[in-house]
């Protein structure tokens, strides 16, 4: 076996390699769409599926798969040490994969996204464009780590996409790095990139039957060294009101308000379990989004929480609180569907104690001890994990996902792409 990567191991080439390519995916614009039925939900997400199709190929990847809702299975042949200057080169050892996924979360634009590359980072606020906002230490104490480091933000105007387009990025930069090395050893490996994760529908369809490999590893995690074996089990509910639309100037005793009834729904859920009050192993309800008139309403609900009682239980409540709101609006109705987006893959992954275990040793010998943590979300890991083949979570530095404060540190990059080798280098001959 090859030495391991430490963070000075060509560590100009990947800082420069990972800027590169992360610039380039963050400005396609990818944003995925809940309300859409189309798989891939928005055709968008297909631009950069055809870039990263035409990246490997360019780096001499010969076989890749594409599939019609957006998927990517590009796969590489497993090289030993004995033959490992020829390209087609196997020897036996697990297939791997690495997963991320191209789509950016609709809950805050994702288009025209102008990324800002701050060098030698000072250690102060960061003004984010012209906006009059900026990202400060004080409010975002993660910053201080990256003093005298690259780091990537917004211009405030929109997310940057680090979610998940650093991890696409890491994953892309690894692979470039063992194809440019020929006399390294690695496992068979699978590189899967998805579509629409941020709407929960990231593996519907997948083609599991013509997926290899045995273990995976999602790239798209947050803060620098930490993993995850754990995360939510998680709910999308859907509550939908009618009630009763006439001229309000002649609504007294016959108006019944669906708007009004959203409302006092939304005003019934325990704001001790939303998400602006809970942290840790506490889950919440999450209302999302509303549509509504006089005539009707449809309010789009999260449920979460890493045990499944709790989510029953929860679940439960919601149409208790339905039953409710129709009591207090007579004439009106309130109805709830749910259904399961994905479950904690706790479980499954401890049966397989190796996939952690060398997942830590590859991050240790970039020069950190990992981190374990659990997630206040999911990944498609989650659902691969489902499936059959457990699929812990590797961090790629994203910080305030999701928002105009959306930043990643340089450094973080770097540490998870190493990973990304040291893994391949470690599954080699398992």
């Amino acid at each position: 076996m090859n030495s391991l990567h430490t963070m000075e191991t060509d560590r100009a080439w990947f800082e420069s390699e990972l800027l590169d390519r992360f610039l380039r995916y963050v400005r396609i614009y990818t944003t995925s769409d809940r309300h859409s039925t189309s798989r891939p939900s928005t055709q968008r997400q297909i631009a950069l599926c055809d870039l990263l199709a035409e990246e490997l190929t360019a780096l001499g990847v010969r076989d890749i798969s594409r599939y019609p809702n957006g998927v990517i299975i590009a796969r590489l042949a497993a090289r030993d040490s004995r033959r490992a200057t020829e390209p087609q080169a196997t020897a036996a050892g697990t297939c791997i994969g690495f997963m991320a996924h191209v789509d950016t979360a609709p809950d805050f634009t994702g288009e025209n996204v102008n990324p800002q590359v701050v060098r030698d980072y000072n250690g102060g606020p960061i003004a984010l464009g012209a906006t009059g906002l900026s990202l400060s230490p004080d409010a975002y104490p993660m910053l201080e780590r990256y003093h005298g480091d690259t780091v990537i933000t917004t211009d405030g105007t929109t997310l940057l996409g680090a979610d998940d387009k650093a991890g696409i990025a890491e994953i892309m930069t690894a692979l470039a790095w063992l194809i440019a090395h020929p006399e390294v050893p690695h496992a068979p490996l699978e590189i899967i990139f998805t579509t629409d994760e941020e709407i929960g529908k990231g593996m519907d369809g997948f083609p599991a039957a013509e997926s290899s490999c045995r273990y995976c590893y999602t790239v798209d995690g947050g803060d620098e060294a930490s993993i995850e074996a754990e995360c939510f089990t998680a709910v999308h509910a859907t509550v939908r009101f009618t009630g009763y639309a006439i001229h309000p100037g002649q609504a007294r005793g016959k108006m019944v308000n669906p708007i009004t009834m959203a409302s006092a729904f939304v005003g019934m859920l325990p704001q001790a379990e939303s998400p602006e009050a809970t942290d840790g192993r506490f889950g919440f309800y999450c209302p999302v989004e509303l549509e509504a008139n006089l005539n009707e309403a449809t309010l789009y609900l999260l449920i979460r929480d890493f045990e499944m009682s709790e989510v029953e239980r929860r679940t439960a409540a919601l149409h208790a609180i339905a039953r409710a709101v129709e009591a207090a609006f007579p004439g009106g109705t309130a109805t709830v569907e749910s259904e399961e987006q994905y479950r904690n893959m706790r479980d499954i992954i401890a049966e397989h104690p190796q996939v952690m275990d060398l997942l830590e040793e590859a991050l240790a010998a970039t020069g950190v001890a990992a981190e374990q943590h659990s997630i206040r979300g999911g990944t498609d890991g989650s659902r691969f994990t489902q499936m059959g083949v457990p699929t812990p979570n590797i961090f790629t530095g994203a910080q305030n996902m999701h928002s105009r404060f959306e930043w990643v540190g340089l450094r973080a990059m770097v540490r998870a792409s190493k990973t990304v080798v040291n893994l391949a280098q470690l599954w080699a001959g398992r």
